[in-house]
């Protein structure tokens, strides 16, 4: 394999049950921490690699559960979002962070314009051209993003355990906020702790919004799924509810 990603490197794609029978296709934007050989380690040590700028910790865990439960397609993306972040538009800065949060990124200095072009071209590119192409397909009728959020950020501790996030079309968002809290116990964001737009996010404004397509970005604290017991009780809480929110969708 020539550019960027060698023989020895994963596809960036992960691909769980292409052939699920659900409604809803899964995605997971940062779903994976690979950096490709050729890049070492960013100039990072693992401990900073490992943390929430590097990926979302334990959603991806949390996606496959509920795609073998709900027989559902989910696709992942198996590079860091230190590589290049898949969802931002790849002409942002933010998409191949200098700094991520309080972190330099030694190996994102100075990149030329061909070595971005290559992470676009051969990360970024193949998994939203997969996502495209499975929603052009017309199998799916609903696109659900998971996204996993840090329970403190710079000093400041998040007091949800999981977020509902939406811009132009709330209703599906809405739907699952209530169906969580009427869990009992549970504190949960409506475009908390982040928000949707065009300026900050990718993967919905251009796979959902862009077509009319209904959707859920869901966020789901790490704390909470950072084992897989978490990951195994939020899988089996979530493909509780998401049928039923599906279902009052359609009523």
């Amino acid at each position: 394999m020539a550019g960027l990603l060698k023989e020895s490197d994963p596809d960036p794609l992960l691909v769980v049950n292409p052939d699920g029978t659900s409604p809803l296709l899964f995605t997971a934007d940062h779903a994976g921490r690979a950096i490709p050989a050729s890049l070492g380690d960013l100039g990072l040590p693992d401990h900073e690699r490992a943390r929430h700028i590097g990926w979302d910790i334990g959603i991806w865990g949390v996606t496959k559960r509920l795609s073998a439960a709900l027989d559902a397609m989910a696709l992942g993306q198996a590079y860091s979002r230190l590589v290049i972040d898949c969802n931002r538009n790849p002409t942002w800065p933010g998409a191949m962070p200098v700094i991520s949060e309080s972190t330099e990124i030694p190996g994102n200095m100075h990149l030329t314009d061909a070595a971005r072009a290559a992470r676009e071209g051969e990360i970024f590119t193949p998994y939203h051209s997969r996502i495209a192409a499975e929603l052009d397909s017309r199998r799916f009728s609903a696109l659900i993003a998971m996204h996993s959020f840090t329970p403190v950020y710079k000093g400041v501790a998040r007091p949800w355990h999981a977020g509902v996030l939406f811009h132009r079309h709330d209703r599906l968002a809405l739907i699952m906020a209530d169906l969580l809290r009427a869990e009992g116990g549970l504190v949960v964001g409506e475009n908390e702790p982040y928000f949707v737009n065009d300026a900050t996010d990718y993967s919905v404004p251009v796979h959902a919004e862009r077509r009319g397509l209904p959707y859920l970005e869901l966020e789901i604290r790490q704390d909470l799924i950072a084992d897989a017991a978490g990951e195994i009780a939020w899988a089996e809480r979530l493909g509780r509810l998401l049928p039923v929110m599906w279902a009052r969708f359609k009523q």
